[in-house]
């Protein structure tokens, strides 16, 4: 290694010097010191252009920048320009040459200077400097002298000041640098940043360290409390509640009927410890149990099944910096949707985000701040999980994340790191984890193929099928006998899938169906939580902005919107597919059979009964509200199920629907919501539904046809115009229109542009022409019925096409037929068609910038033939500006999924839309094409005309950006199909 004389802790593999070891995070009473605020900041671009006295205490810094501390030093200056460098995005390259453990010389580096107040009868004698995250590799100084250095940038780092720490004024100084040998180890699918991002503080320590073991007995209710402290002085415990008082710390004390954590009941049982000393440390004490039984994962005895997350800490403005209050909106909107768990994926958060899954309940698998993903291109040439030079690197940041994170009941797994290949010092960090704590699981994906040193086969992105066999311990074994029964021995996890990039996931609930069919699945973790835009000013207009992706910053190598893939939106409205989501887990699952008028509700939680529910009905005929009422459900217990009839009242409000008799479809709706207040949620919160089909609408009234009237240069058929020669509608009553054509080309999703394991649908898409599809009239026949329009879709080049006859025909005679416009489409595949078609419908467009939507349907967000779960029927009002859905980057959207009827109402009039019997309604101020070219939202700018998409079938959405394609029902076959749809207009 070339010699970097001062700087030489930059390259070297070593996690740091003059630290302190590792401990639990915890409050005390004793004097602490917050250093965060604004610090001095200067950005060296490299070792070579460092400030060679800075850390002096007598150094003049006046001229420098003032930085927040904690931040991100690349988000400064954003949503404008950034000040200091850039934010980069890669999801498995590193942005500098693989060649560990070298970094570049050119090394952005961040010099800090904090000048501080020391207060007298601060006990200095005991102090420590702790800092929370500092992102990659740094050096402290405090008065001058040299502390020592650290790397593991999400892991907390202390050191002793004691001997240095003084009363009155006192100059931290901290030089932090964006490259060192431990991004070798950082590796993670998130944008590169860097800085001091998490808290500072001076503290005094007087109680080192503990260690809270509080098991749970479900056979005998018993909990079993015992406390390993590491202190100067004597310490005792009390925990009032428990009846324990003043007593011996490590006990054990066994107690009877103890109330046990979970995620649905998180009772925690405050506590103390007081040091002989005087120091008072607050407990939160949670009692429970982790097991595999019979190749189950349990807790406290009963099985659990993880509806869960990967979360990265994001904020579009601060990255990786993270307020309390932006942590509390994570876990309450987690906890509204559903979500029952949580991997930090992949580094340990910042320790209050724990703190907050403790108090409202979340199961956590807490991840190590590893992954070395970058070795794969090379074949893992030099990964360091297999190399011994790296070995205490790695233990270091193993040690670091169960010392600080062991006494958060929350946290049940310890998860080595992520994509980090295999090898020995992984296999060493597991056996360290078993030697310090044995009251959790292990967990780590990238050894699925033997599981030797985990306790749970994890597997990310495998398609249906492949779960399935697994469920059924039917996966294909290891080379090694022996890790092969341990293996099947073992809970399977999903610790990612569903892959939550642009529109959908699809398939949520096929792969939900298959985790609760077997026993051995314990569920999973869609990827991920939330987008990682960056709030940037688009320059169109001095406060529009935009969110920024990879490559928008003038990155060398990128990943591009690869980073946008979760379930919220950056700045954390929910997408289409948290609302999905949160269907499709709800814990509890409500049944309506109309027929035998009866309700059932299946308990699918581990804890709870229902009893916190209040189920409420209601009836909606053709959509208007028509009654509504309380359901009496007798408490249900966990994993049962309970039928109940029908009550009177609802029984009276269907009667009353039916007699009236609108001809339109009667819908009864079922919700559980809660009862009484949570702390993630007030009473009234929706926590399931259910919706069940009482009454079918009426056929539609039959109306005789009008003949076609041909003119100079169009064609009557009763109060519609056509084109005489392209047969084109281009009028209906009072409204100008353009179309329809047939349409089969759709804006690519990202599951259509990307694939983590293959090619890409859009390959084959764009290889047939779709996208370039040319529509040419063959034949245009008025008769005595309508007008018969024949004509080919096909690309140039290509001997494969669509044969289409649009059959139309128009109503006269009685009100009931009055205005009404049939048109019947017939399309016959011609040729070969290897490849699925992304959509297949028919397209048009009026004039307007906005307008008015009703519809009935599913609603009222979008939905897709594998993403509807979410959906439900009834009459639904919106706008075309608000059912567009803003994806960071735009793509196919707002489709609203089996559409009985629609009215678009523009100052002009309104069309109304009738399925035969259903369809997919879109309806955009753009048209595809210029969605389809779009990089970004601020890029779509309204034609002034409104582009209406009525189609028969779309393309499944899948997950294949990183994950499968649609599954076989889902998949649009190029075969010979007829569907119709009605057009009327009114004022």
């Amino acid at each position: 290694m070339k010699d970097l004389g001062p700087h030489g802790y930059v390259e070297d593999r070593s996690p740091g010097s003059g630290r302190l070891r590792p401990r639990a995070a915890f409050v005390s009473d004793l004097p602490a010191i917050a250093l965060d605020g604004n610090w001095r900041f200067r950005l060296a671009s490299g070792l070579d252009d460092l400030t060679g006295d800075f850390a002096a205490p007598d150094f003049d810094d006046s001229a420098w920048d003032l930085l927040a501390v904690p931040s991100c030093w690349q988000m400064a200056g954003l949503p404008g320009e950034p000040r200091y460098g850039a934010p980069a995005y890669t999801n498995i390259l590193y942005p500098f040459p693989v060649d560990p453990p070298r970094v570049p010389r050119q090394n952005p580096t961040g010099e800090y200077r904090r000048v501080f107040e020391v207060p007298d009868g601060f006990p200095a004698a005991d102090a420590v400097l702790r800092f929370e995250g500092v992102d990659s590799a740094f050096a402290v100084w405090l008065n001058g002298i040299r502390l020592g250095d650290g790397k593991g940038s999400r892991l907390t780092t202390e050191f002793d000041v004691c001997d240095v720490l003084r009363p009155g004024r006192n100059v931290l100084a901290v030089r932090v640098h964006q490259w060192s040998s431990g991004s070798y180890l950082e590796d993670q699918d998130m944008w590169w940043l860097s800085g001091i991002f998490r808290s500072v503080s001076v503290a005094a320590c007087g109680v080192r360290d503990f260690f809270v073991h509080a098991a749970y007995d479900h056979t005998t209710g018993q909990g079993t409390l015992a406390v390993d402290v590491t202190a100067p002085t004597p310490v005792s415990l009390s925990v009032p509640e428990l009846g324990i008082s003043g007593a011996d710390p490590a006990g054990p004390h066994v107690i009877d009927g103890v109330e046990p954590w979970s995620d649905e009941k998180p009772r925690l049982y405050s506590g103390e410890l007081v040091s002989e000393a005087g120091e008072r440390i607050p407990l939160r004490i949670g009692f429970r149990t982790v097991a595999v039984v019979d190749g189950v994962l349990t807790v406290n005895g009963r099985p659990i099944s993880l509806r869960g997350v990967n979360r990265h800490e994001w904020h579009p403005l601060t990255g990786r910096t993270l307020a309390e209050d932006v942590m509390l909106a994570d876990v309450v909107l987690m906890k509204q949707h559903n979500i029952n768990a949580v991997r930090t994926s992949h580094y340990p958060p910042d320790r209050r985000f724990l703190d907050l899954c403790d108090e409202h309940g979340l199961w956590v698998f807490c991840e190590g701040d590893l992954e070395t993903h970058g070795f794969e291109p090379g074949g893992w040439r030099h990964n360091p999980s297999d190399d011994p030079a790296w070995r205490e690197a790695i233990l270091d940041r193993t040690e670091r994340l169960v010392e600080r994170d062991k006494n958060h009941p929350s946290v049940i797994v310890w998860s080595l790191g992520n994509e980090s290949g295999t090898g020995a010092n992984l296999a060493a960090a597991a056996v360290w984890i078993r030697d310090r704590d044995r009251s959790r699981l292990i967990h780590y994906e990238g050894d699925y193929r033997s599981c030797a040193y985990v306790d749970l086969y994890s597997q990310m992105y495998i398609g249906l099928d492949a779960l399935a066999a697994v469920g059924r311990g039917q996966e294909p074994p290891t080379a090694d006998p022996a890790d092969d029964a341990h293996r099947r021995a073992l809970p399977a996890v999903l610790c990612e899938y569903g892959h939550a990039m642009g529109t959908g996931p699809g398939g949520l609930s096929e792969y939900q169906q298959i985790i609760e069919a077997h026993p051995r699945l314990a569920g999973g973790f869609i990827w991920e939580w939330i987008d990682h835009g960056i709030a940037r000013l688009s320059g169109r207009a001095e406060s529009e902005f935009f969110y920024a992706y990879g490559g928008d910053f003038g990155e060398e190598v990128h990943d591009g919107n690869f980073v946008a893939d979760g379930l919220l939106f950056p700045d954390r409205t929910p997408s289409p597919g948290l609302i999905e989501f949160k269907k499709v887990i709800e814990p509890v699952r409500i049944h309506i059979d109309p027929t035998a008028r009866q309700i059932s509700v299946h308990n699918l939680h581990h804890v709870r009964d229902t009893s916190y529910l209040a189920f409420q009905w209601s009836v909606e005929d053709g959509g208007e509200a028509v009654g509504s009422g309380g359901l009496t459900v007798p408490a249900t217990a966990p994993g049962e199920r309970t039928a109940v009839g029908w009550p009177a009242d609802l029984t009276a409000a269907l009667d009353a629907a039916r007699k009236e008799g609108s001809g339109q479809e009667v819908w009864l709706t079922l919700t559980a919501v809660l009862a009484a207040d949570e702390t993630w949620a007030s009473a009234g919160h929706e926590i399931a539904w259910s919706q069940g089909l009482v009454a079918a609408s009426a056929a539609p009234a039959a109306f005789t046809r009008a003949p076609a009237i041909t003119r100079d240069r169009d064609i009557a058929v009763g109060r519609s115009r056509f084109d005489a020669r392209s047969g084109q509608l281009i009028r209906l009553g009072d409204l100008d229109l353009d179309g329809p054509r047939l349409d089969v080309w759709r804006a690519p999703i990202d599951n259509d542009l990307l694939n983590a394991f293959g090619e890409p649908q859009v390959s084959a898409w764009l290889a047939a022409g779709l996208h370039r599809m040319r529509h040419d009239v063959l034949g245009v026949e008025p008769d005595a019925s309508g007008v018969t329009v024949t004509a080919r879709l096909a690309a140039a080049g290509s001997s494969s096409g669509l044969d289409v006859v649009y059959r139309w025909s128009a109503g006269v005679g009685p009100e009931a037929g009055r205005n009404r416009l049939r048109l019947e489409t017939t399309v016959t595949p011609d040729g070969a068609w290897p490849a699925p078609l992304p959509r297949l419908g028919i397209s048009l467009s009026l004039p307007g910038d906005d307008a008015d939507v009703e519809w009935f349907g599913l609603g009222p967000g979008e939905a897709y033939r594998d993403a509807r779960a979410g959906a439900r029927v009834g009459r639904h009002r919106s706008t075309v500006t608000a059912m567009q859905t803003p994806y960071v980057r735009p793509q196919e959207n707002g489709n609203r999924h089996l559409v009985r009827h629609a009215r678009i109402t523009t100052p002009d009039g309104s069309l109304c839309i009738t399925g035969d019997p259903v369809i997919d309604l879109t309806v955009r101020p753009w048209s595809t094409a210029a969605l389809t070219a779009a990089a970004h939202p601020y890029e779509l700018v309204r034609d002034g005309r409104l582009h209406l998409h009525l189609d028969h079938a779309h393309h499944g959405l899948g997950s294949a950006a990183c994950g499968p394609g649609p599954s076989a029902p889902h998949v649009l076959a190029a075969v010979p199909t007829v569907f119709s749809v009605e057009f009327s207009t009114s004022r």
